[in-house]
């Protein structure tokens, strides 16, 4: 391929992330969508229509796209990674990575022998005010975090649980910003595991508190991080960034008597305004023409599956706690 010619991509699986996938591709500079596919040939033809490209199936897709997106249900990620990596295309897939630790170390594997690039889509890590906390942090030493993801997103068909659909953006978040080994879990659940509530102990002492639920009535999308020195606050929603600095609690003498107050500095940083999965996209393409390392590499994608599969289980099982 010359250096001015686009890179070929194409979507497998165009439900609703997936759709999403492909009108990307179609705006992104320097990259052709060639073609979708998708188990449903209505809804193939459907989204191909919309972007001005093709209906395939799989494998004709994969001997056309250079590299491909991959939104098919969880189940189905191994078997289509595989494939496309054997045949040499650079391939993201959505998060959870696989169903099957085992699954993801043999990705990994292939990818290394076949000279491919895996990208796991842990779109968050690319959600602007995830970013502009990262570079906060730089400076500023952990002692907690909290996160709350709360609310189904009803506009999809969902088949992953609260802990492998929800949770595991945060479990994600979490360990890129903890530089240390995981010490302890514990996990309890409600309402056949609907709502969850875990609690992680890392080796340097960092302590995190992470939820996920499916039955509260608001969609709530929350991170804290209580630091040394201030307490970081980001709603994901509205990509806002909250430094709260210098809290001075204190009585003050007036002239209707002793009054408490508590006074402190806010700080809101600015933050960019870019679309998360057109970054997300963007750097995969990046990565897929140059071989650089993708923000959330594969082994990432693995480490988030594999604690939220031991989440879920101490959930399910009301076990006290576990190493892993």
């Amino acid at each position: 391929m010359g250096s001015t010619d686009p890179l070929r991509v194409g979507v497998i699986g165009v439900g609703s992330m997936g759709a999403s996938h492909a009108r990307v591709y179609s705006e992104l500079p320097g990259v052709s969508l060639v073609g979708v596919a998708d188990a449903d040939a209505d809804r193939a033809r459907e989204i191909a229509t919309r972007h001005g490209t093709r209906a395939m199936d799989q494998c004709e897709l994969a001997e056309a796209a250079e590299a491909v997106s991959i939104a098919v249900p969880t189940a189905h990620h191994y078997p289509i990674a595989r494939e496309c990596i054997t045949a040499g295309v650079h391939v993201l897939v959505e998060k959870p990575f696989v169903a099957e630790p085992s699954e993801g170390r043999e990705l990994i594997s292939l990818a290394e022998e076949h000279g491919v690039t895996i990208q796991v889509g842990h779109v968050e890590r690319f959600n602007p005010a995830i970013r502009a906390v990262t570079e906060i942090l730089e400076n500023h030493e952990i002692i907690a975090v909290d996160a709350q993801r709360l609310g189904s997103p009803r506009e999809r068909r969902i088949e992953d649980n609260a802990v492998l659909d929800l949770m595991i953006h945060d479990i994600d978040v979490l360990l890129s910003v903890v530089d240390s080994d995981i010490e302890s879990v514990n996990a309890l659940g409600a309402e056949d595991n609907r709502y969850i509530d875990a609690q992680l102990g890392f080796e340097n002492d960092i302590v995190a508190s992470l939820t996920a639920s499916r039955v509260t009535q608001r969609k709530v999308r929350e991170l804290s991080i209580t630091a040394r020195e201030c307490w970081i606050t980001v709603d994901y929603i509205d990509r806002s960034v909250e430094i709260h600095r210098h809290s001075l609690p204190e009585y003050v003498e007036g002239g209707s008597g002793v009054h408490y107050r508590h006074e402190g500095v806010v700080e809101r940083p600015m933050v960019d305004s870019g679309e998360p999965l057109k970054e997300e996209l963007a750097a995969f393409v990046e990565c897929a023409e140059t071989g650089a390392e993708p923000v959330v590499t594969a082994g990432d994608g693995l480490r988030a599956l594999e604690v939220a599969r031991t989440i879920d289980r101490l959930a399910t099982d009301e076990a006290m706690e576990v190493d892993v």
